[in-house]
Formats: structure tokens, C-alpha cells, sequence
């Protein structure tokens, strides 16, 4: 398939440009540093890459799983479309911008090959600005322009997009893996896929129907419903599985939800568990506040608990990510060269610069 970029380029702008809904959306989207990719996704650099290329500081994904930071792709498919409106969440949404749209449906569903290949021009061209910079280590700027990874996340739910398991192929196509989050609330989509994912993220926050209710405000019903029978399904997932767990203080940090959430993991029985403090960023500061981001001890002390509920085993963390990984397996499975002695020696690849939370512009 030849693509022509002019005329994506004109279909996004005539989008974008059709509504003063969608005008408002662009323009708040843009000042936040995305980069509109095909019609309605989008790229952002992750401060992980930047920190790769001037400080040799790498993220929990390349301690972990061999994910080369500086050579990672954070992007979505839908970067302003999802089913929940989670408190925590920096998706722009209705009530940020004063203006009405229907976030569960996609407008437009772009063409895979497309998406792909503009998400690997953007981060490109965004990595060429670091090309000179004296701070930076030129030969993983050189790296960096050849990506191996694509993180399908960002924003948005990107179970929303109809043609999910294309776009996993192309990218596998390219000899890039892919590592798909979802908030679980689409088991039909995951269990139709042709193509799986590198590695699938669960993200989950809420312990029953009243706490997703009030915490994940989802637009459909019986989301936690769906969630449950995501849960049930991904321990027939071929590729690895990961529970991520966000830690909210005054919301999730109490027994009861710890317990809960301790039956949650051994229903799902994923290969591991991620407990990650909320960090306190983008539009999410409306909807919380900095007391509600948990210190790392308190993210460790959590992660000991549900480990010792568990049978889970504490591999490693990552103190500038505010992140603990857990298993039940030796050692994790790796997806790249990153980071090889990343699990026993994490600080080797990421000095932690304060035990305060680091300003990350993500």
C-alpha cells in the first residue's frame, strides 16, 4: 500500500476543523505536547525517552522486560474516545473544555498501515531534535531513530478501535513489539483478535461494582461486568499478562479493597502484577489532588501486602516510576536487549535523582 500523506493530512485537518467540539479538542490536545497521527490518534514522547538520550535513565519497561526506552513509541489509536471517565485519567474529557461529545464511539476509523507508519515518522522527527544537543548520547539518538517498540496506550481506550488486531500485525510486521493497555471493559475485542499483543496490560484501580461506579464513571452499563469476564478470559491469553495495579491513596489504599483486589489477581492469575503510584499529572489534577499520589514506600508496603495475599513474589521496582513489579515467576520475560541486569540492579539503569516525585511531562 502506497500512502499518500497529503491527503491524510487533509482528512485530519478537515476533521479536526469540522466542529468547534472537535477544534477545542485539537487545540488542548496539541498544547499538551500530542502529535495527531492518521485522523483520531495520536503520538506523545514519553519523558523516559528523553531521559534515555540525555541522562542514560531508562524506564521500568526496559528494567523488566527489555524494552529500549529511547526507542519506544507512546501512542493510541484513539487518543480522545473511551468508555470510562476515570478519575485518574489525563484523557481529555467532556467536562474539561465545557463542550459535548459522544466519547464512546469513534468517529472515523483510520487505516492501520496508516496510523503505523505516521507513528513511526513522529516519533522520528521527535527524536531528530536531539540530533546536536550536547547533552545527548548520540549514538542512542541514532537508535532511537530506528524504533522497536510501540506502546498502545497514551490515551483513550484502543480496545475502541475496530481494526486493532491490523494494526498489532503491522507493527509486528516492522519487527516492533507492541505492549496493549486496556482498561478491560471490551472482552469481545481481545478474544476476536487474530494478532495478540507482545504483552497486554489490565489497568485496573476499582475492588467492586460501587468503587468502578464512582472511581472508573463508565458510560455504558455493566462495565465491571465486562471488566470480570476480561479477567476470567486473559488467563487463556497466550501472550503475557499484566495486572497493573494503580494505587490512589484515600480511594484504594484501604483492607477491604486490598483484599478484594488480592481475589481479583488470582482469578485472572496474570504472569504479573505492576503496583504504580497515580501520579499527579494533565487533566487529571481537576479530579484529584496531589495527596491522593502515594509516596514510593507506601507503593512497596502496598505491593508486600498483595504479594503476601497472593503467592506473588517481589521481583523489582523502580523508585522515580513509583512502580514494584510482582510474579510468580523466576524472572520476567524479556521482549528486547534493554536493560539486561534491569531486575537485580534497577538503580544501575535509573538513578534515583530525590525520593520526591519527578516532574514527568507525560
Amino acid at each position: 500500500m502506497t500512502i499518500d500523506l497529503k491527503t491524510v493530512k487533509m482528512k485530519r485537518e478537515e476533521f479536526w476543523n469540522s466542529t468547534p467540539v472537535y477544534r477545542a479538542i485539537y487545540e488542548r490536545l496539541t498544547k499538551q505536547g500530542y502529535h495527531i497521527i492518521g485522523t483520531i490518534g495520536a503520538v506523545k514522547r514519553c519523558h523516559w525517552t528523553k531521559e534515555a538520550v540525555l541522562h542514560h535513565r531508562f524506564c521500568y519497561k526496559c528494567l523488566w522486560y527489555g524494552i529500549e526506552s529511547h526507542r519506544c513509541i507512546q501512542m493510541t489509536p484513539v487518543v480522545a474516545w473511551c468508555w470510562n471517565r476515570c478519575l485518574h485519567c489525563w484523557r481529555i474529557q467532556p467536562e474539561d473544555i465545557g463542550m459535548h461529545w459522544d466519547d464512546t464511539k469513534i468517529p472515523i476509523i483510520d487505516d492501520p498501515e496508516v496510523i503505523v507508519e505516521e507513528s513511526i515518522a513522529t516519533h522520528k522527527q521527535i527524536m531528530a531534535g536531539f540530533k546536536g544537543n550536547p547533552r545527548a548520547d548520540q549514538r542512542l539518538v541514532e537508535e532511537a531513530l530506528k524504533p522497536k517498540h510501540a506502546a498502545i496506550s497514551l490515551a483513550g481506550e484502543p480496545l475502541l478501535y475496530p481494526r486493532l488486531s491490523d494494526l498489532i500485525e503491522e507493527y509486528h510486521k516492522r519487527g516492533i513489539t507492541t505492549f496493549l493497555v486496556t482498561h478491560g471493559t471490551r472482552p469481545d475485542v481481545l478474544k476476536n483478535l487474530e494478532v495478540e499483543p507482545t504483552q497486554l496490560y489490565i489497568s485496573i484501580e476499582a475492588w467492586n461494582k460501587e468503587s468502578y461506579d464512582y472511581f472508573n464513571r463508565p458510560l455504558i452499563p455493566r462495565a465491571w461486568e465486562l471488566l470480570q469476564e476480561t479477567i476470567d478470559y486473559v488467563r487463556s491469553f497466550k501472550s503475557p499478562v499484566v495486572f497493573r495495579i494503580t494505587l490512589v491513596k484515600k480511594f484504594n489504599d484501604q483492607p477491604e479493597a486490598l483484599k478484594s483486589l488480592a481475589k481479583i489477581i488470582e482469578k485472572g492469575n496474570p504472569h504479573y502484577v505492576e503496583v504504580k503510584a497515580y501520579m499527579y499529572l494533565g487533566v487529571s489534577k481537576g479530579r484529584l489532588t496531589r495527596d491522593n499520589m502515594p509516596s514510593h514506600p507506601e507503593v512497596r508496603d502496598y505491593a508486600r501486602k498483595l504479594g503476601e495475599l497472593t503467592g506473588y513474589r517481589l521481583l523489582s521496582e523502580s523508585i522515580p516510576s513509583r512502580v514494584v513489579l510482582l510474579s510468580r515467576l523466576e524472572k520476567p520475560i524479556r521482549h528486547g536487549k534493554g536493560c539486561p541486569e534491569g531486575v537485580e540492579c534497577p538503580e544501575k539503569y535509573v538513578p534515583v535523582l530525590t525520593e520526591e516525585y519527578e516532574e514527568i511531562e507525560e
